[in-house]
């Protein structure tokens, strides 16, 4: 990350070089009349040096202005968004080298041609402030990219889960033995599990738990089932165990401080998923799975209750195995909620490796399309939901999008009575030789077969059966089209 220091002698040297231009100088006039070098004034407006007070008040002078005006951190208004972008939490806290980026070429970049990069910085900012872009979003979707970069698969955590397993004498049998990982956190970690405060507060309702820090306490709420509860722990004691010091103290979506506690977040949940599902064990039932000849989603389902965890811990699980150990990198991971039966149908989690996959999240308030097993499996638990018990239903789909990309989709969907909440988790794998070569019952004609899209509105489809909205950006682009024809033949003459 760029330190304070950094951002200082860049902001300085932007400003230095600003001025020296407005006033007419050459780098070398400047420097003849400032009694110092040329490539020590190069130095300064690059942001490599900070120059003594006594070679700032010389600068000041020559230039004709105050030396506070010269040390301040503000540019002018044309540099603006440059400034902005360099004081704001974002760029002081991403951790550039996880990416391999030197901090110190992001500072000579700007430093080499400012004009540029601000108009390059102001549309990025334009972008963020038209799709309502939090800080945010850009961390979560930094984490993204960075798990793409990995395949999502990260051989040190799994390391980590398999030496602390060893060294506590843990048993890893499936289903995994909870009251192992509550031993740990108060015998090793000194945890006291409170059961029933966090029942006081019926405004944080859907919240599993809270850390209490000063008094290391962990509030579990009452009724959560065993793998709600069993995540929890195991996300516990991987802050504890990864020495992870920045981190959320709820078990739920939170507000976001810095790019490091998402990280740590990812990494504690990382870390749980691999406790709860050993590797060896998940890689073999997999195999048994995927060498059916022909569809059988009771063999989900079995997976399912052998390792007693969610449908979203199971799926996202999944997609750190795929990759590693059947080759399977073109994939997709998605989950959607829907508050209500009223409600819109939201995409609050995705994930893409190894290339741009359909379908996407989008900003544009349209409609999702309505053939996604995601979103058909959300439905059908609805219909089938009766009483106080949620149903759950699960299902597999091959997808086929315009550009004639075809996904096997794997999903799962949870859904309560028409005032619940919804959700659905889907794994989608590129249909590719490799994926024929591993997947033995992808040829079953049991498994639905669609052509999809992304959003109604962006949809071809006449005869669709479940269209939510008119093709409106269809027939926006034809009369683009028409329009483009007509100027074209008015140019030549027609």
């Amino acid at each position: 990350m760029l330190s304070h220091g950094q951002v200082v002698r860049l902001i300085f040297g932007l400003k230095l070089r600003e001025l020296r231009q407005e006033r007419g100088f050459t780098p070398a006039e400047l420097a003849r009349a400032c009694d110092v070098s040329v490539s020590y004034l190069n130095e300064i407006e690059k942001g490599k040096k900070y120059p003594k007070a006594d070679k700032i008040l010389g600068l000041s002078k020559v230039l004709g202005v105050t030396y506070d005006q010269l040390t301040s951190l503000t540019l002018s208004r044309r540099l603006e968004p440059i400034s902005e972008l360099l004081q704001s939490d974002l760029l002081k806290e991403f951790p550039l080298e996880m990416f391999g980026l030197d901090p110190l070429r992001i500072v000579e970049l700007i430093a080499d041609a400012p004009a540029k990069m601000n108009a390059f910085i102001s549309t990025i900012f334009e972008i963020a402030r038209n799709y309502e872009m939090r800080q945010e979003s850009f961390f979560l979707a930094a984490l993204r990219s960075y798990q793409e970069m990995h395949d999502n698969y990260f051989e040190e955590l799994e390391q980590d889960v398999r030496t602390f397993c060893g060294e506590q004498n843990l048993s890893t049998q499936a289903p995994f033995d909870t009251t192992q990982l509550e031993r740990v956190l108060s015998q090793k970690y000194g945890y006291r599990l409170n059961r029933e405060k966090l029942a006081e507060y019926a405004a944080l309702g859907r919240l599993r738990s809270v850390f209490q820090p000063k008094t290391r306490t962990l509030l579990l709420r009452p009724g959560l089932s065993k793998a709600q509860e069993s995540f929890v722990l195991g996300r516990e004691v991987a802050f504890n165990y990864l020495n992870l010091k920045e981190r959320p103290y709820v078990n739920a979506t939170f507000p976001v401080h810095s790019f490091d506690e998402v990280l740590n977040n990812f990494k504690a949940s990382y870390f749980a998923g691999a406790l709860l599902m050993e590797e060896e064990s998940l890689v073999r039932d997999l195999q048994d799975f995927f060498g059916q000849a022909t569809w059988q989603p009771e063999r989900l389902q079995a997976m399912l209750t052998k390792y007693d965890v969610s449908p979203e811990m199971f799926m996202q699980r999944i997609t750190n195995l795929l990759p590693r150990y059947f080759g399977i990198q073109s994939l997709f991971f998605l989950r959607f909620d829907q508050p209500d039966a009223d409600a819109a149908y939201l995409l609050t989690k995705e994930l893409h490796l190894s290339r741009l996959h359909n379908p996407h999240g989008n900003e544009l308030h349209e409609k999702y399309c309505r053939r996604w097993v995601s979103i058909r499996l959300i439905r059908e638990a609805r219909e089938q939901a009766a009483g106080p018990a949620p149903s759950f239903v699960l299902g597999a789909q091959r997808s086929r999008y315009p550009n004639e990309d075809e996904y096997l989709c794997l999903s799962l969907a949870r859904a309560g009575t028409a005032t619940e909440p919804a959700v659905s988790v889907t794994v989608g794998l590129l249909c590719d030789d490799n994926l024929r070569q591993k997947v033995q019952f992808l040829s079953d004609p049991a498994i639905v077969q669609k052509r999809v899209n992304e959003t109604c509105e962006r949809c071809s489809i006449a005869d669709c059966e479940v269209r939510a909205a008119p093709p409106v950006e269809i027939a926006r682009r034809q009369r683009q089209q028409e329009a483009a024809d007509a100027i074209a033949a008015l140019v030549n003459g027609e």
